[in-house]
């Protein structure tokens, strides 16, 4: 890399990294996820949230509702966008009336779903009360898909919803997310040529991350498949293409801001907070919701000061509970990497790109 781009990058991860510590004394909710349900219709190999065909507490509508008064009477709506997720967020049977009832607030809000149950009139209600950004996850190739997703006929119902989304031509983004693992990566560039075919707004890879289920389902990458999809999302984006990778972990500066529109920022706890299906007030919802990562819980406690109040771990460097991050010549930029990879029984990181991506 050219010194100079060198020097342009590191400046910026500098600052980047002075002004994550401002945000531990003033964090920024923008972004607040809300978990409508554990239930769903396919049984993914990879599933952080071990999701599934069964029932767990959940939030009612009337409960949803005062919370987003809530949210709106102490935050306002402008800055903030509702994450939907789930499980799969649209089988919840009021879905619409919670959705309906955001949109009436005036509350941005996008959604992840399988896509599976978008059919051209979900899509259109999907219009009416307001979605603007929606990600569909479509794991490979037909028969990998559905493999990974343990769904027969999954891939051909995830693209009927892509179709009928499109068709709505009402949408600010849709976007396409790839899990990447040992056996789809050998299908990158099929799957590549056939997004090319399909009217979306860009196409999200994530390298399947060690948590939930994917923790014992033998498909972690190795090096030389980190650096393979590393190089294949630069390659794309080196042609305009709209290809990223997402907002997990550090990737060295060779590759910081190659990949992606911005650096490495771990948003928990500083700009982002979720709630679980039972009120359950946490950073990211792909963290494990260990007890003491339980902030609190919507039903009893007040959000706004937790918000303001607590958050303790994801307010701090996290690298210096690790002998090993805290050596690390990058742990400026890094803080430590993703919260979500982070494992806190051992107090160490699951996923660094130090020795594969970096020196």
């Amino acid at each position: 890399m050219n010194s100079d781009i060198r020097a342009v990058k590191t400046g910026h991860m500098k600052q980047l990294a002075e002004y994550r510590r401002g945000l531990w004394k003033e964090p920024k909710l923008k972004f607040l996820f809300l978990e409508l349900t554990l239930r769903c219709n396919e049984q993914c190999i990879h599933c952080g949230s071990r999701c599934g065909n069964f029932h767990n507490e959940e939030l009612t509508l009337s409960q949803y509702k005062d919370f987003l008064d809530k949210i709106k009477r102490d935050f306002g709506t402008h800055g903030i966008q509702l994450c939907i997720t789930g499980g799969e967020p649209l089988l919840r049977k009021d879905f619409f009336d919670i959705m309906g009832y955001a949109h009436s607030l005036r509350f941005h809000w996008g959604m992840t779903s399988n896509g599976t149950l978008i059919t051209e009139e979900v899509a259109a209600r999907l219009a009416e009360c307001g979605m603007g950004t929606v990600s569909i996850s479509l794991d490979g190739m037909k028969k990998t898909h559905d493999e990974f997703r343990r769904t027969p006929g999954g891939w051909e119902a995830a693209m009927s919803g892509i179709n009928a989304l499109i068709g709505q031509n009402s949408f600010k983004e849709i976007q396409v997310t790839t899990v990447v693992h040992k056996n789809n990566i050998g299908e990158l560039d099929e799957l590549y040529d056939h997004l090319c075919g399909v009217d979306i707004d860009s196409w999200r890879l994530v390298t399947v991350e060690p948590i939930g289920r994917a923790l014992d389902a033998g498909l972690a990458l190795d090096p030389d498949d980190y650096r393979r999809v590393f190089e294949f999302i630069r390659e794309k984006r080196q042609e305009n293409m709209p290809v990223l990778y997402g907002c997990t972990h550090y990737l060295g500066t060779d590759y910081e801001r190659e990949v992606r529109d911005w650096y490495f920022l771990c948003n928990a706890g500083i700009y982002t907070a979720g709630i679980r299906t039972n009120g359950d007030i946490g950073a990211c919802l792909d963290i494990e919701m260990r007890p003491e990562l339980i902030e609190g819980n919507i039903l009893k406690d007040d959000f706004t000061y937790i918000w303001k109040n607590g958050f303790k771990t994801y307010r701090s460097d996290i690298y210096k509970m690790s002998g090993k991050c805290s050596a690390c010549n990058e742990r400026e930029f890094c803080g430590g990497g993703s919260f979500h990879s982070w494992d806190f029984d051992r107090n160490e990181q699951r996923v660094c790109f130090k020795g594969v991506l970096f020196e």
